[in-house]
């Protein structure tokens, strides 16, 4: 077991202000059981562990990754040192995320395509009864 320096202890305010989040946020992963911080009485204390996974889940929600994908990454990293299944299964998100993607980024070109004619027909239409 490691120690820890006291210097690598957060508190949730301060957590909170250095990832640019809420603390209602902070919260929400808590009770996720995805972070697990330290008590000092009532006042919830982070270490430097818990700061490094929270950076991982924001990352990992930014990228569009469910609650269910960033606990398993993050329960891999615990039990995997050399990370090898983390990458893997890492890769392997990351390649369906692409397709969804990719997906979605169909879909809204389409869509662009129909609002613009749309939007160039009502144009039109102004334009013939306006004269």
């Amino acid at each position: 077991m490691t120690t820890t320096d006291a210097s690598d202890l957060r508190g949730i305010q301060q957590m909170a202000e250095e990832l640019g989040i809420t603390q209602r946020t902070i919260r929400f992963y808590e009770d996720k059981g995805l972070i697990e911080p330290q008590r000092a009485g009532t006042t919830r204390v982070y270490t430097r562990r818990e700061f490094a996974r929270m950076q991982l889940i924001l990352r990992g929600k930014s990228l569009g990754f469910s609650l269910r994908d960033i606990k398993d990454f993050l329960d891999l990293y615990d039990h995997d040192p050399a990370h090898i299944e983390q990458t893997h299964m890492l890769a392997a998100r990351a390649a369906e995320r692409i397709t969804d993607l990719e997906q979605q980024q169909r879909a809204i070109v389409q869509t662009l395509a129909e609002l613009r004619l749309i939007e160039r027909q009502a144009l039109d239409r102004i334009r013939a009864v306006e004269g």
